[in-house]
């Protein structure tokens, strides 16, 4: 069954009605079983059982072999520059701790592979208590609709003495977050030009990189982008 990430949520969320629910982690070694309470690997099992539930539906999917590259699935097999499907989870508790990508990485993909801002996604928080797993909430999003300011670059970033290294999400479901995530693909692709400029690292040559992503968007999609 193929499924864009719309209707994959749809029936991960409206009808499978995943938000609420408890799971568990146990580890067996002969005849010892324990209830795992330490929060260290829930990201990496709910992926693993969000892929369990891809076959269970027989929904169609390709999994990316390198864990450490980007999208973890691709839910149109004949058209991977569609249904790319980023799937991220978090502690309820303590916020969103995960990366969007990697900075130098994700500017740099998009000179090429420009359709890869359309991408989605996933993002479950969950909370654990006493071993207990509870799905506190699921959202689609895009990356714009994850991104945001801050008070030192116009894109939230991690930064390390002076280094940039990832795109950091804001707290997009809080009203009371003091910055707002972007509205539009355009005004995050501004910000992120805009802090390439700033950023001393990326200010030398960047005059053209916002306008051969600009390129490449309408070369894969036909659609043309105004950025300011």
């Amino acid at each position: 069954m193929k499924l864009t990430a719309e209707q994959l949520y749809e029936k991960l969320v409206v009808d499978y009605k995943l938000i609420g629910e408890t799971g568990s982690i146990k580890f067996t070694v002969k005849d010892l079983s324990i209830l795992i309470k330490t929060k260290d690997t829930v990201g990496n099992l709910l992926q693993e059982w969000l892929k369990a539930w891809f076959q269970k539906e027989t929904i169609d999917f390709e999994e990316n072999t390198n864990s450490q590259t980007f999208p973890d699935f691709l839910l149109d097999k004949d058209n991977h520059k569609k249904g790319l499907l980023e799937v991220k989870s978090f502690d309820f508790d303590r916020g969103p701790g995960f990366d969007l990508a990697n900075f130098d990485s994700y500017c740099n993909s998009l000179l090429e592979n420009a359709f890869r801002i359309d991408s989605d996604y996933l993002i479950l928080a969950y909370q654990m208590q006493n071993g207990v797993i509870t799905i506190k909430n699921v959202w689609l999003k895009k990356i714009w609709e994850l991104a945001c300011p801050s008070s030192t670059y116009p894109l939230k970033v991690q930064e390390k003495k002076s280094i940039i290294y990832n795109i950091r999400p804001s707290i997009w479901y809080s009203e009371r977050a003091k910055f707002k995530p972007f509205n539009s693909k355009e005004k995050f692709l501004s910000a992120l030009n805009n802090t390439r400029y700033q950023y001393p690292q990326t200010r030398h040559g960047n005059a053209h990189w916002l306008s051969k992503v600009l390129k490449n968007y309408h070369e894969h999609t036909g659609i043309s982008l105004s950025v300011e």
